[in-house]
Protein backbone atom coordinates (compact mmCIF):
# COMPACT_ATOMS: atom_id res chain seq x y z
CA UNK A 1 0.00 0.00 0.00
CA UNK A 2 1.06 3.36 -0.85
CA UNK A 3 2.44 5.62 2.83
CA UNK A 4 1.36 8.40 4.55
CA UNK A 5 -1.16 10.25 2.12
CA UNK A 6 -4.78 9.44 3.28
CA UNK A 7 -6.87 8.49 0.36
CA UNK A 8 -9.51 10.27 0.74
CA UNK A 9 -7.56 13.58 0.69
CA UNK A 10 -5.95 12.68 -2.55
CA UNK A 11 -8.92 12.30 -4.11
CA UNK A 12 -10.65 15.42 -3.01
CA UNK A 13 -7.47 17.75 -3.47
CA UNK A 14 -7.28 21.05 -5.89
CA UNK A 15 -5.75 20.54 -9.08
CA UNK A 16 -2.31 22.80 -8.03
CA UNK A 17 -2.28 20.72 -4.26
CA UNK A 18 0.62 18.20 -5.37
CA UNK A 19 2.39 17.72 -2.16
CA UNK A 20 2.47 17.67 1.79
CA UNK A 21 5.72 18.94 3.82
CA UNK A 22 6.89 15.79 5.13
CA UNK A 23 10.34 17.86 6.75
CA UNK A 24 10.88 20.95 7.12
CA UNK A 25 13.71 23.72 8.39
CA UNK A 26 13.89 27.36 8.08
CA UNK A 27 15.79 27.79 4.76
CA UNK A 28 13.93 24.80 3.15
CA UNK A 29 11.39 22.20 3.28
CA UNK A 30 10.99 18.28 1.84
CA UNK A 31 7.28 17.73 0.45
CA UNK A 32 6.09 14.15 -0.85
CA UNK A 33 3.83 14.34 -3.98
CA UNK A 34 0.52 12.97 -3.61
CA UNK A 35 -0.51 9.81 -5.58
CA UNK A 36 -2.24 10.05 -8.63
CA UNK A 37 -5.56 8.74 -8.53
CA UNK A 38 -4.68 6.86 -11.94
CA UNK A 39 -1.87 4.28 -12.42
CA UNK A 40 1.25 6.19 -12.73
CA UNK A 41 3.93 7.83 -10.61
CA UNK A 42 3.52 11.02 -9.27
CA UNK A 43 4.10 14.27 -10.95
CA UNK A 44 7.47 15.25 -10.05
CA UNK A 45 7.43 18.91 -10.41
CA UNK A 46 10.13 20.98 -12.89
CA UNK A 47 13.39 21.63 -11.45
CA UNK A 48 13.27 25.64 -10.55
CA UNK A 49 9.38 25.51 -10.84
CA UNK A 50 7.69 27.66 -7.90
CA UNK A 51 5.50 26.22 -5.09
CA UNK A 52 3.33 27.47 -1.78
CA UNK A 53 2.51 26.41 1.81
CA UNK A 54 0.76 28.21 4.19
CA UNK A 55 1.78 28.36 7.08
CA UNK A 56 -1.75 28.01 9.05
CA UNK A 57 -0.77 29.60 12.65
CA UNK A 58 0.81 32.73 11.19
CA UNK A 59 -1.08 33.03 8.41
CA UNK A 60 2.05 33.03 6.36
CA UNK A 61 1.90 31.74 2.55
CA UNK A 62 5.48 30.71 2.31
CA UNK A 63 6.84 30.91 -1.71
CA UNK A 64 9.55 27.77 -2.53
CA UNK A 65 11.87 27.20 -5.37
CA UNK A 66 12.08 23.39 -6.37
CA UNK A 67 15.74 22.52 -6.29
CA UNK A 68 15.86 18.63 -6.07
CA UNK A 69 13.44 16.07 -6.47
CA UNK A 70 13.37 12.43 -6.34
CA UNK A 71 11.37 8.91 -6.85
CA UNK A 72 12.67 6.18 -5.36
CA UNK A 73 10.79 3.29 -2.97
CA UNK A 74 8.63 3.71 0.12
CA UNK A 75 10.67 0.79 1.60
CA UNK A 76 13.80 1.84 2.31
CA UNK A 77 15.85 -1.32 2.22
CA UNK A 78 15.33 -2.73 -0.70
CA UNK A 79 16.03 0.01 -3.91
CA UNK A 80 13.84 -0.80 -7.12
CA UNK A 81 15.52 -2.81 -10.45
CA UNK A 82 15.03 -3.08 -13.92
CA UNK A 83 11.94 -4.97 -15.12
CA UNK A 84 12.36 -3.89 -19.25
CA UNK A 85 9.23 -2.97 -19.17
CA UNK A 86 7.14 0.07 -20.73
CA UNK A 87 4.93 2.28 -18.93
CA UNK A 88 1.57 0.44 -20.57
CA UNK A 89 3.68 -2.80 -19.51
CA UNK A 90 3.52 -2.07 -16.07
CA UNK A 91 0.35 -1.10 -15.54
CA UNK A 92 -0.49 -4.38 -17.08
CA UNK A 93 1.47 -7.18 -15.56
CA UNK A 94 3.18 -4.76 -12.65
CA UNK A 95 0.50 -2.56 -11.14
CA UNK A 96 1.59 -2.82 -7.57
CA UNK A 97 5.13 -1.34 -8.34
CA UNK A 98 3.48 2.38 -8.24
CA UNK A 99 1.96 2.09 -4.95
CA UNK A 100 5.59 1.12 -3.75
CA UNK A 101 7.31 3.92 -5.05
CA UNK A 102 7.37 7.57 -3.68
CA UNK A 103 8.27 11.27 -5.32
CA UNK A 104 9.78 13.84 -3.05
CA UNK A 105 11.61 17.10 -3.74
CA UNK A 106 12.91 20.03 -2.00
CA UNK A 107 12.22 23.58 -2.56
CA UNK A 108 14.55 26.46 -1.00
CA UNK A 109 12.41 29.06 0.63
CA UNK A 110 12.55 33.04 -0.95
CA UNK A 111 10.09 34.73 0.48
CA UNK A 112 6.60 34.86 1.89
CA UNK A 113 3.00 37.11 1.40
CA UNK A 114 1.91 38.07 5.62
CA UNK A 115 -1.65 38.85 5.84
CA UNK A 116 -3.35 42.19 5.22
CA UNK A 117 -4.47 44.18 8.92
CA UNK A 118 -7.85 42.35 8.47
CA UNK A 119 -6.53 38.97 7.80
CA UNK A 120 -6.77 38.00 5.14
CA UNK A 121 -4.50 35.96 2.90
CA UNK A 122 -3.41 38.82 -0.02
CA UNK A 123 -1.03 40.92 2.42
CA UNK A 124 2.23 42.67 1.24
CA UNK A 125 5.19 40.01 -0.55
CA UNK A 126 8.39 39.69 1.47
CA UNK A 127 11.50 38.47 -0.34
CA UNK A 128 13.43 37.04 2.44
CA UNK A 129 13.02 34.20 4.98
CA UNK A 130 9.44 34.18 6.52
CA UNK A 131 9.74 33.86 10.72
CA UNK A 132 8.98 30.00 10.10
CA UNK A 133 8.83 27.61 7.63
CA UNK A 134 5.62 25.47 6.69
CA UNK A 135 4.68 22.79 9.42
CA UNK A 136 4.54 19.33 8.73
CA UNK A 137 1.75 18.19 6.76
CA UNK A 138 0.55 21.48 5.58
CA UNK A 139 -0.09 21.59 1.80
CA UNK A 140 1.89 22.28 -0.82
CA UNK A 141 0.62 24.21 -4.02
CA UNK A 142 1.76 24.92 -7.37
CA UNK A 143 2.15 28.33 -7.99
CA UNK A 144 -0.19 29.73 -10.71
CA UNK A 145 1.94 31.89 -13.68
CA UNK A 146 0.22 35.20 -12.37
CA UNK A 147 2.24 34.62 -9.21
CA UNK A 148 5.44 34.04 -10.25
CA UNK A 149 5.02 37.16 -12.40
CA UNK A 150 4.17 38.83 -9.30
CA UNK A 151 6.40 37.91 -7.09
CA UNK A 152 9.64 37.76 -9.33
CA UNK A 153 8.55 41.74 -10.10
CA UNK A 154 11.32 42.54 -7.23
CA UNK A 155 14.68 40.28 -7.69
CA UNK A 156 15.98 40.94 -4.08
CA UNK A 157 15.29 36.61 -3.61
CA UNK A 158 18.34 36.01 -6.14
CA UNK A 159 20.29 36.92 -3.44
CA UNK A 160 18.76 34.04 -0.74
CA UNK A 161 19.41 31.60 -3.84
CA UNK A 162 22.94 32.18 -4.06
CA UNK A 163 23.54 31.54 -0.70
CA UNK A 164 22.23 28.26 -0.73
CA UNK A 165 25.05 25.70 -0.50
CA UNK A 166 22.95 22.42 -1.05
CA UNK A 167 21.61 22.84 -4.70
CA UNK A 168 23.37 24.02 -7.94
CA UNK A 169 23.27 27.45 -7.43
CA UNK A 170 23.77 28.94 -10.45
CA UNK A 171 21.68 26.50 -12.73
CA UNK A 172 18.76 27.20 -10.20
CA UNK A 173 18.80 31.08 -11.04
CA UNK A 174 18.97 30.41 -14.52
CA UNK A 175 16.34 28.33 -14.40
CA UNK A 176 14.18 30.64 -12.44
CA UNK A 177 15.32 33.44 -14.72
CA UNK A 178 13.92 31.74 -17.58
CA UNK A 179 11.04 31.00 -16.44
CA UNK A 180 10.25 34.42 -15.06
CA UNK A 181 11.46 35.67 -18.82
CA UNK A 182 8.97 33.26 -20.61
CA UNK A 183 6.16 33.99 -18.81
CA UNK A 184 6.98 37.70 -19.42
CA UNK A 185 6.57 37.24 -22.84
CA UNK A 186 10.70 37.66 -23.24
CA UNK A 187 10.25 40.62 -21.83
CA UNK A 188 13.30 42.58 -22.33
CA UNK A 189 14.26 44.98 -19.89
CA UNK A 190 12.73 42.75 -17.07
CA UNK A 191 15.76 40.32 -17.68
CA UNK A 192 18.34 43.66 -18.71
CA UNK A 193 17.49 44.66 -14.50
CA UNK A 194 17.90 40.64 -13.52
CA UNK A 195 21.34 40.62 -15.18
CA UNK A 196 22.09 43.96 -13.60
CA UNK A 197 20.99 42.36 -10.03
CA UNK A 198 23.18 39.69 -10.45
CA UNK A 199 26.07 41.66 -11.23
CA UNK A 200 26.15 43.39 -7.77
CA UNK A 201 25.11 40.17 -5.61
CA UNK A 202 28.21 38.14 -7.64
CA UNK A 203 30.16 41.27 -6.95
CA UNK A 204 31.45 41.60 -10.71
CA UNK A 205 32.31 37.90 -11.21
CA UNK A 206 31.38 38.42 -15.27
CA UNK A 207 32.24 35.08 -16.00
CA UNK A 208 29.91 33.39 -13.92
CA UNK A 209 26.99 36.02 -14.46
CA UNK A 210 27.62 35.49 -18.41
CA UNK A 211 27.16 31.52 -17.65
CA UNK A 212 23.38 32.11 -15.89
CA UNK A 213 22.62 34.36 -18.43
CA UNK A 214 23.47 32.08 -21.02
CA UNK A 215 21.08 29.56 -20.00
CA UNK A 216 17.97 32.01 -20.45
CA UNK A 217 16.58 31.90 -23.00
CA UNK A 218 12.84 31.89 -25.33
Amino acid sequence: MRLPLPQAAAQAHQPDHIAEVIETATTEFLAQCLDPEALAFSAMPPFGSWVTAVDEESANTVYGVVYHATTSPIDSVHRARALGLSLEDLRQQQPQIFAMLKTEFKAAIVGFRAPDLAGQPLGPLFQHLPPRPPQVHQAVYRCSPDAVIEFTEQLDFLRTLLAMGSAPVDSLVAAVLRQGYQLRKLDRPWLVQAGRNLSIFLKDDYDRLRIILGQVYA
